[in-house]
């Protein structure tokens, strides 16, 4: 056996390849084992759609669902819009251009990422009503009585799809900018000798070939809209994702929630397909291995100014002005038990993120891998099941996870009383493995549409090279693709990172007794309207996501391939 076979799972594989069963591949194989243990949660849920939900789907229906359906269409429109246009833009000015702060903004656009969507509506709620600092500030200068101007009320849905459109664009920005530092130099070459301007290149060469990450990260935002639940709450805009939570935890209707739950998911495969189709045979892979970082264009005068401008203002409105409201806050009142024992917050939200990170990446580039080399209809049919769970509300997830690994710990303590007299405890149900578990599970589509997005990038004829050479699939995976696609895997752990430091629903359910996090400490206050001492755990959070993302992000900037060549031209 050739020692290009890697150790781990490949290699096992590859060892396994003489003795399986005819016609079925290893790499199917894990593929529908990853997708069965991911879409687990997702398959109990669903299983109560089964059952006869009586009366209340037909309450639903001719009340509130037409509610939920125009609210949910408005938000997804808007919020899709929205962030396609900032990410896409700021990540092509920061990638090609040369401007004040350009250093900065790379990372700086990444900031509002770690704040939770609820956490910027308490804190833009505070700041915006009647009584609060800007309108005060209004009337003061005016001389103005409430009721003699006009002031948007950011308690609506208008202002719930501002307020997620400004955390939820670094999700577009993290993957166009790994998909522009992927593309070659070569390809902008020849729209030069076009004649092609560098903006005429961005809309007809660099967006195009760009379209599989744009799609993934729109994906990512629009599933992430779909199942956004404290911050329209907290505004009283009723969507779909409220109303699975009241009809499955107010009304204790599970049936009719799965139904709803189901709608969702429905809505979300349809977008999906619809891009697929539209995108037809068309393929997005480079056909040239010069590799080298694309040539930066030296912006002046107004030029220079709109660029800074366009940066600056996601990072100021999505970031700086709402930590500064929560810095005030917290200097001002604060959480009174602040200290050492958010140590052991900070732990546990950095422990249970860092692990789901790593595993979630690790299964999406399987998954994408193993459908690259055996791309049947089983096989994307189990790529898509696996990443399923992100189209499902935290705690909907939570709820299926936690209904088997019960029964699995209820029947093993009775076996064990049965034959050895010994009851052992919650041993699945009542530990962290549960919770990595659930963010696995709720966030694998996440990085598994990163990864897909820049594999599919890869010129196939890679692979029958590596082959030629003598490598297995796995020793190409490792050695070719996993080194290729080195800035799309940080941008998928940092996704997955920073979305399961902000879960809240999934962990209040699942987790561990006498076991909290920043999130669960956060949301705790909050919801007693406790914004001031809530203020303290929710900057914890932000905190602890700004590391990461900028570590990262600074070696996702030193991970592009090839070097520094071309001379900058001056759009001054």
């Amino acid at each position: 056996m050739s020692h290009a076979v890697g150790r781990g799972l490949p290699a096992l594989f590859h060892r396994l390849r003489y003795r399986r069963m005819p016609g079925i591949s290893p790499w199917a194989l894990m593929l529908f084992a990853i997708a069965l243990l991911v879409a687990l949660p997702v398959i109990v849920v669903f299983s109560h759609i089964l059952f006869p939900a009586g009366d209340v789907w037909q309450h639903l229906a001719s009340t509130v669902l037409p509610g939920y359906l125009i609210n949910t269409f408005w938000m997804v429109l808007g919020v899709g819009t929205g962030t396609l246009i900032i990410g896409t833009g700021t990540a092509w000015l920061v990638v090609m251009c040369r401007f004040p702060g350009k250093r900065i903004f790379e990372w700086a656009l990444l900031l509002p990422l770690a704040v939770p969507t609820y956490v910027i509506a308490y804190a833009y709620t505070d700041f915006l009503q009647v009584a609060g600092p800007l309108q005060s500030l209004l009337r003061e200068l005016t001389g103005w009585e409430y009721g003699d101007y006009y002031f948007p009320n950011v308690r609506s849905l208008g202002g719930a799809a501002t307020l997620i459109t400004l955390v939820l664009y670094p999700y577009v920005y993290l993957l166009a900018r790994a998909s522009f530092l992927e593309q070659s130099v070569c390809v902008l070459d020849v729209g030069r000798t076009l004649g092609r301007g560098p903006w005429h290149l961005f809309a007809s060469v660099a967006v195009p070939l760009s379209r599989p990450a744009l799609v993934g990260g729109v994906s990512l935002v629009l599933m992430e809209t779909l199942n956004e639940f404290g911050a329209v709450q907290f505004f009283g805009v009723d969507t779909f994702t409220t109303g699975i939570y009241r009809t499955w935890f107010g009304l204790g209707e599970q049936v009719a929630a799965a139904q709803l739950a189901a709608c969702l998911l429905a809505f979300v495969i349809v977008l999906v397909l619809l891009e697929r189709w539209s995108r037809g045979k068309r393929r997005y892979f480079h056909t040239t291995n010069r590799y080298q970082q694309l040539p930066e264009y030296r912006l002046g005068g107004w030029r220079a100014g709109a660029a800074l401008l366009a940066c600056l203002l996601p990072v100021l409105v999505g970031f700086v002005l709402p930590a500064g409201i929560l810095l005030s806050l917290a200097v001002d009142h604060g959480d009174a038990l602040f200290g050492a024992r958010f140590i052991g917050l900070t732990a546990n939200s950095l422990g249970l993120s860092a692990s789901a990170a790593v595993i979630a990446v690790g299964m999406a580039l399987l998954l994408s891998y193993g459908v690259r080399i055996h791309n049947t209809p089983f096989a994307r049919i189990s790529s898509r099941v696996a990443s399923m769970g992100y189209a499902i509300p935290g705690s909907v997830v939570a709820v299926g996870i936690l209904i088997p690994f019960a029964w699995l710990d209820n029947t093993l303590n009775v076996w064990l009383n049965e034959h050895y007299g010994r009851v052992v405890g919650l041993i699945f149900s009542g530990s962290a493995f549960i919770l990595i578990y659930a963010y696995v599970a709720r966030f694998l589509a996440v990085s598994f549409n990163a990864v897909e997005a820049s594999l599919g990038k890869v010129t196939p004829s890679m692979d029958a090279a590596a082959r030629t050479l003598g490598q297995t699939a796995g020793g190409t995976l490792r050695r070719i693709h996993t080194p290729m696609m080195r800035s799309s895997l940080l941008a998928a752990g940092i996704l997955v990172f920073v979305d399961a430091m902000k879960e809240l629903p999934a962990t209040i359910i699942l987790r561990p007794f006498n076991f909290d996090t920043l999130a669960v400490r956060a949301h705790s206050l909050a919801s007693d309207e406790r914004l001031a001492e809530a203020s303290t755990s929710s900057l914890a959070i932000v905190v602890a996501g700004i590391i990461p993302v900028i570590l990262l992000s600074l070696a996702m900037r030193r991970s592009r391939p090839g070097s520094r060549v071309g001379k900058d031209e001056d759009l001054g």
